[in-house]
């Protein structure tokens, strides 16, 4: 496999940052939303970035170690919650209705059969999810390879067909907190116990034997400290203990960078799947906006290690891009001042009074 993210180019830096400077506001008024038009603007190329139709890439998959005990839900619940995203009743299709974004589904291993549906791609690794990572590596090497190629043309796809700008990404799949808590703490250096949380509400007694499950999961793999610096390592990492959404969502953040759009990022599985990304391609940082910080433990070593910092704090720790989806509204307001908010010579503004 190969997979190239080009460069962002920053030779605009200095003609986007005295666009923002000169808004009739004092300087660093806006804050974040300053960063995240500049941010905008060097991956667009231009002074004046476009929205474009944003689109969310929802990613579905079984866990193998899910029926150990790893969530206080059935495994069920996975194929459950796809059939309520394709009925559009759950919460990310609340928000993505709300502020305008496309709503996509993938079927990336879940152990069921939906037969063809509108709104549903099936780019299915497994019929059965992937195996028990208590007891093997949770997928194979091939398995892994073909869940990143999948996602990355996936999100290739969807960017000719609708030239989206930005590009969201969530995903379902009981068990997959326990996952992303695991590849969190290998990339990371972050102490498992630091990493692992309730996930879909365990009590203190399932969290704690969570944690055992996880511990042992670990000592199986017998991953040396710092395994998971280089690319190479980091796909053994996700071989270990991913999850196929997790693994074909790595490869769609991938896709979506190459041809130029940002990507809204989500909470600690999305997050755990660009920690993959940026092992493979560094170049992938400098395209992610952070829209939250999650309640999940993992969240704060997640964003520490990418060094970002994250749009909104709500407590939120439901996934499936919820995160991504309400932030919207702050990237959206972040393009509209830097092209719509005046500049102090054209309002007649004195620029040293006003900041002073």
């Amino acid at each position: 496999m190969h997979f190239s993210v080009p460069r962002v180019d920053d030779s605009l830096d200095a003609a986007l940052q005295h666009k923002i400077d000169n808004k009739t506001k004092p300087l660093g008024a806006l804050g974040l939303l300053e960063k995240v038009a500049l941010q905008i603007g060097r991956v667009q190329k231009t002074l004046s970035p476009e929205l474009g139709a944003p689109q969310m890439l929802v990613f579905a998959a079984d866990h193998g170690a899910a029926k150990a005990g790893v969530s206080p839900y059935p495994q069920d619940v996975t194929w459950q919650m796809v059939e309520n995203y394709l009925a559009g009743g759950a919460a990310i299709n609340v928000f993505a209705r709300q502020h305008g974004i496309r709503l996509h589904v993938v079927d990336a291993g879940v152990a069921h059969e939906f037969g063809p549906r509108e709104g549903l791609i099936d780019a299915k690794i497994s019929r059965s999810g992937t195996r028990n990572y208590l007891e093997q590596a949770a997928m194979s090497a091939e398995q892994r390879d073909a869940a990143l190629a999948k996602g990355h043309a996936i999100a290739q796809r969807i960017a000719i067909d609708t030239g989206a700008r930005f590009f969201a990404f969530g995903e379902m799949g009981i068990g997959n907190t326990a996952a992303a808590s695991l590849i969190t703490s290998q990339l990371t250096g972050t102490p498992l116990a630091v990493c692992v949380g309730r996930g879909a509400g365990l009590d203190d007694r399932g969290l704690t034997h969570k944690l055992r499950l996880l511990e042992t999961a670990a000592a199986r793999a017998a991953l040396p400290a710092g395994f998971g610096a280089t690319a190479e390592e980091a796909l053994g990492v996700l071989a270990e203990f991913g999850g196929f959404e997790i693994a074909m969502m790595a490869g769609a953040m991938l896709g979506a960078a190459q041809s130029g759009a940002l990507l809204l990022i989500d909470g600690i599985i999305v997050t755990s799947a660009l920690l993959i990304a940026a092992r493979i391609c560094p170049e992938i940082r400098e395209y992610c906006i952070f829209c939250h910080k999650s309640a999940e433990p993992a969240s704060h070593a997640q964003l520490q290690s990418l060094d970002a910092e994250a749009l909104i704090d709500l407590g939120l720790r439901l996934g499936e891009g919820t995160g991504a989806a309400l932030a919207w509204p702050l990237v959206h307001s972040a393009v509209a001042f830097l092209n719509e908010m005046a500049s102090f010579e054209s309002a007649g503004v004195s620029g040293t009074e006003a900041r002073g």
